[in-house]
């Protein structure tokens, strides 16, 4: 301290008038949220891409003035063209009009059965984590049995008990293993909130253990969630491409991108446009799904807010 000279230092006294003026406008965690998220150029570009392609799926076939179905024998297998922008198919039918079609059944696999997976995962992993002890020991080794669990093999046995292989099964099959990993995030976020102040002085009042959880809990959880959910949307759609193309998801004549990939795999030598523009839609919507979640993840976290 001695070798620092007292010229560097300046008292600078308190303005009065300044000492109540508020820095900035307050704002909430949600629209804080957003601030920074916007701020993501990339995921802002990704939240764009995505929208453009939802409009698509639901718009799509309207704007291309072919019914998805509709077979013309005197247009088969030809390329991309003003008439059909996406060429036809070896039945003649319009593939922008498909695509389109085949997206609508892969958005709502995607987002239901990320939706039913979130909801489960968070009560089962909201009640082990409260609980704990053997509760919990209990509940997550069951997790982890069906975990080891391939869910190829969960939605082979799904449509062999069923006899169906639709959108329910397919939701059906992927939700019933499909919630093990958001159980076990929950749990872990849970676990930390289980201690602190707010939980224990609920606890004291005498408030019961569901409502601790669903009031309290799980809310403070909600950011993790919602990145979670993010996640697991472009890897549901993934999973029904996976069947799809495996000849386990969508049967004609309903379709998906997974099984007009499927059916384009035979001809791709020859007319690889057909194969060409659904797998280009499902690697936008994953990768779209994926750079949002990263951007969600670094708005929604408060630890990260400047």
């Amino acid at each position: 301290m001695e070798n620092i000279s007292k010229e560097k230092f300046q008292i600078i006294g308190v303005d009065k008038a300044e000492a109540e003026r508020i820095a900035r406008p307050r704002i909430s965690y949600m629209q804080d949220a957003w601030r920074r998220f916007r701020q993501n150029k990339t995921a802002l570009v990704a939240f764009v891409v995505l929208a453009l392609l939802v409009f698509m799926c639901i718009a799509g076939p309207a704007i291309s003035g072919y019914a998805f179905e509709e077979v013309d024998k005197g247009a088969v297998n030809q390329s991309p063209s003003g008439v059909h922008w996406f060429g036809t198919d070896k039945l003649g039918r319009d593939i922008f009009a498909r695509v389109w079609v085949g997206g609508r059944v892969s958005m709502i696999i995607g987002l239901v059965g990320a939706l039913i997976s979130s909801i489960i995962g968070c009560f089962y992993g909201g009640i082990a984590a409260y609980f704990g002890g053997k509760v919990d020991m209990i509940m997550m080794r069951i997790v982890e049995i069906l975990i080891s669990v391939p869910y190829l093999i969960v939605v082979i046995l799904m449509s062999i008990v069923l006899d169906s292989q639709g959108i329910f099964t397919l939701i059906l099959a992927m939700c019933a293993t499909g919630w093990c990993g958001t159980a076990r995030l929950v749990r872990g976020q849970m676990l930390q909130i289980k201690s602190q102040e707010y939980i224990m002085a609920a606890q004291g009042l005498g408030v019961s253990p569901s409502r601790i959880i669903l009031k309290h809990m799980i809310p403070n959880t909600l950011n993790v969630i919602i990145v979670a959910i993010t996640f697991d949307i472009p890897n549901y759609i993934f999973s029904e491409a996976f069947l799809s193309y495996l000849g386990l998801g969508i049967q004609p004549p309903n379709t998906s991108w997974g099984a007009l990939a499927y059916a384009a795999q035979t001809q791709f030598l020859f007319y690889p446009y057909q194969l060409l523009f659904p797998s280009l839609a499902i690697a936008l919507t994953m990768m779209s799904f994926t750079l949002m979640g990263d951007g969600l993840r670094d708005a929604l976290d408060p630890k990260l807010r400047k």
